[in-house]
């Protein structure tokens, strides 16, 4: 029993180094840096925030012409706003580094680790 708990700890401690290495890295450093910019800029958040509403408004079947053509300005507003293409861009390099170290970890042990298997909890 206590070389399992041994061996639990030694993971724990591991996993700290792990998490503290992510956090030190350029691509979660830029990720967290464009975050802090897309937060402080009201502008750009209100933009998101319109954007992902006509989106659920669509989702919820309400697609006529006027709201498709809404969500088109939208979305042209979205490409032409340098702070949240500089979110969504660092945005993904830090997922597609977690991707990366997903693809590590699942070689290793021989199976799939973070394996999506759709849906949610709702």
């Amino acid at each position: 029993m206590s070389q399992e708990v041994s061996n639990e700890q030694a993971i724990e401690e591991r996993l700290q180094t792990f998490i503290e290495t992510v956090k030190d890295s350029e691509t979660y450093e830029e990720f967290v840096a464009a975050n802090e910019r897309l937060e402080a800029d009201s502008e750009a958040r209100a933009l998101l925030e319109e954007y992902q509403q006509k989106k659920r408004q669509l989702q919820r079947g309400g697609s006529d012409d006027a709201t498709m053509s809404e969500l088109r300005e939208l979305r042209t507003e979205l490409d032409d706003n340098e702070i949240i293409q500089a979110h969504q861009a660092a945005q993904e390099a830090f997922v597609s580094l977690l991707q990366e170290t997903n693809d590590v970890i699942s070689e290793q042990i021989g199976r799939e680790f973070a394996q999506s298997l759709g849906g949610g909890c709702c």
